[in-house]
């Protein structure tokens, strides 16, 4: 019985295709590693996504969503990031936002007379545009 089986594991292991040794070509691993390396060096360009309730609220409150103010969020969340903030209140002399800077994403928009009567909780992090 023992035979037998020995007989039937060499039998398999004839049929395995040997594995090939990994080259040492341009497109090797090695290769491959040091351009995740350097990507990961370099800061992530992360676009800044509204949710409905931000997109609602600016048109609400006659917030204009301009690329320069995008770019300016952008900035924000990635000045907040550097620094382990997860939520920011991003703010200028008109208007305010909070942004969830894991996701990405503006929660709200604020203009200046609202930012008179509210008390902002759960940021960790302000940031002036």
């Amino acid at each position: 019985m023992i035979q037998k089986l020995s007989g039937q594991i060499q039998q398999q292991q004839q049929k395995v295709a040997p594995v090939s040794q990994p080259s040492n070509q341009a497109g090797g691993f090695g290769a491959v590693l040091q351009q995740e390396l350097i990507q990961a060096q370099q800061p992530a360009q992360q676009d800044v996504a509204f949710s409905k309730h931000a997109i609602s609220r600016a048109e609400e409150r006659g917030i204009d969503i301009t690329s320069d103010l995008i770019d300016q969020l952008r900035g924000s969340m990635i000045r907040a990031q550097a620094k382990g903030a997860t939520n920011i209140l991003a703010m200028d002399s008109e208007k305010a936002f909070i942004i969830n800077v894991p996701n990405a994403k503006v929660i709200t928009a604020i203009t200046q007379d609202e930012m008179k009567e509210n008390v902002f909780t759960n940021i960790d992090g302000a940031v002036f545009l």
